[in-house]
């Protein structure tokens, strides 16, 4: 089935905001692994429970974009009015 652009500029969207989060995950890992070096245990922690919440957001923003290229999910012309 092929897509209206709105519906493409979602997915497009929503495949974007999954890669940012990737992405700032992967810092947070690395910064984690130079704090713990550091002897900041509970800090480190702290940034890898951060880093694994963004993976679970992740994985749900590259669900609905999924549903949005199989057709479950639809931009409606009201999502894409301009506000006043």
């Amino acid at each position: 089935m092929s897509l209206t652009k709105p519906n493409q500029q979602l997915r497009r969207d929503l495949k974007e905001a999954a890669a940012l989060l990737k992405w700032s995950g992967v810092d947070l890992m690395q910064a984690a692994v130079r704090i713990s070096a550091a002897g900041q245990e509970d800090d480190s922690r702290e940034l890898l429970r951060i880093a694994a919440s963004y993976q679970a957001v992740e994985d749900r923003m590259i669900g609905y974009a999924d549903e949005v290229k199989a057709g479950q999910i639809i931009r409606s012309k009201v999502a894409n009015a301009k506000p006043k």
